[in-house]
């Protein structure tokens, strides 16, 4: 083990040094080369020249973890590391090596996204090649560092079905986002971190009808929904000068001339929101978003918030809001998975005209008091109620035949 870790740090140097192109090639040309690799079978160079390679352009040891379709997140703390699966954090039997191996793969991770990460700038925000992002703090801000955070971006996009037969939602309230979006009543999915909240999103925009073209607003792209027409806005940071920086409020209003006929903010986290309101508030209808929130109660709150960053009063935005946006999709992450808890509609109550939330449908408990108002929008608008909406919860045993039904009637995809 011990000429085996001698062998790579040789072979990095030397790659190091010479500046030369790292390919596997390359490397595995390198390993074959050295003199520790005298002893060594074909099929024990080949597995070095591969750690090699990947300690050199690639992820490192954590390149399994990323190859892994179920890992939705690595962390590493100093040198341990803990990796999600969607059924929470588990410690994952990952050898880093020392902080100083840590601090330098986080170091050329950054490097690839064109960041810096050093003593005089120690933490990063990027996003590899892939989509993966990528957050670092080197010490002393890590105190017991570095902390090394990656989440990662799957390219399949899920339709309807399948989040159905994976228990993230019954088949019957499946047919209430879909009414939902066919109706093009403005939502916005919440949520807290890690539950599911960009995932959905793309699956319900793959519900659009490809004869509309979906203009897409992020901080960091990340939507890729099943849809023939889809252009996406990315946000800038600023450069090492401190300049070039493109904010989110910029990009909404440059997507207001792009005619689209769904307006998309990723996750409404600043002043941009404001526009976006303005947006659904001038014939843009059917838009949609993300937005942090533990609960759908506490999401006029966090509205109010971002809108005094954007200079809207209390008043202003609870007027703007209740016109612009009706429906509420929550997602809260279980032991068994993440799933839908809830739908609502935000309706504006009391002589002040403030804003409420309504629950459609509750996880557990079924249709709810606002499940009538839902099916008044979704009838004004020429689209059929669902039947949750009409009658009582399904027993279990229909729900189950009735989540067999939507695999073929929700399986299909706008393209």
């Amino acid at each position: 083990m011990r000429g085996a870790a001698g062998l790579s740090a040789r072979v990095r140097e030397r790659f190091t040094v010479d500046g030369a192109d790292a390919t596997e090639a390359a490397v595995v040309a390198a390993v074959r080369t050295d003199p520790g690799a005298a002893d060594l079978g074909r099929g024990a160079v080949l597995r070095l020249a591969e750690r090699v390679h990947g300690d050199l352009v690639g992820a490192g040891p954590l390149t399994p973890l990323l190859s892994d379709e179920a890992v939705t997140d690595i962390l590493v703390n100093a040198t341990d590391v803990w990796v999600d699966r969607g059924n929470g954090l588990v410690r994952a039997p990952i050898t880093m090596g020392g902080p100083d191996d840590v601090r330098r793969l986080a170091q050329r991770l950054a490097a690839g996204c064109g960041r810096r990460l050093d003593d005089g700038q120690p933490f990063v925000d990027a996003r590899l090649p892939d989509g993966t992002r990528v957050h670092a703090v080197l010490p002393p801000i890590a105190t017991t560092g570095p902390y090394l955070s990656l989440r990662t971006f799957r390219q399949r996009p899920y339709r309807l079905g399948d989040l159905v037969l994976a228990g993230t939602l019954p088949g019957p309230v499946a047919e209430i986002l879909l009414a939902v979006v066919s109706a093009r009543l403005a939502y916005l999915v919440v949520g807290g971190t890690g539950s599911g909240k960009t995932t959905m999103l793309n699956t319900l925009l793959g519900l659009v009808p490809p004869t509309e073209r979906i203009v897409i607003v992020e901080d960091a792209a990340e939507l890729r929904p099943r849809h023939p027409h889809v252009v996406t806005l990315q946000a800038r940071v600023s450069n090492v000068e401190g300049a070039g920086a493109v904010d989110l409020r910029t990009l909404v209003r440059q997507a207001l001339r792009m005619r689209p006929d769904r307006l998309i903010v990723g996750e409404c986290r600043g002043a941009e929101v404001v526009d976006l309101l303005a947006a659904l508030n001038t014939g843009h209808d059917g838009g949609a978003g993300t937005l942090h929130a533990n609960n759908p109660s506490d999401v006029p709150a966090r509205l109010e918030a971002l809108g005094i960053v954007g200079g809207l009063p209390r008043a202003a935005l609870h007027a703007q809001v209740a016109a612009a946006l009706q429906v509420l999709v929550h997602l809260r992450r279980t032991t068994r998975g993440r799933v839908v808890d809830s739908i609502s509609l935000l309706a504006p109550e009391g002589p002040d005209r403030l804003l409420t939330t309504r629950t459609v449908w509750q996880l557990g408990l079924g249709p709810g008091p606002a499940a009538a108002e839902l099916a008044g929008l979704l009838t004004d608008r020429q689209v059929p109620v669902p039947h949750l909406l009409r009658a009582p919860v399904s027993s279990p045993r229909s729900a189950q035949v009735t989540v067999l039904r939507q695999r073929v009637s929700l399986g299909g995809d706008a393209s």
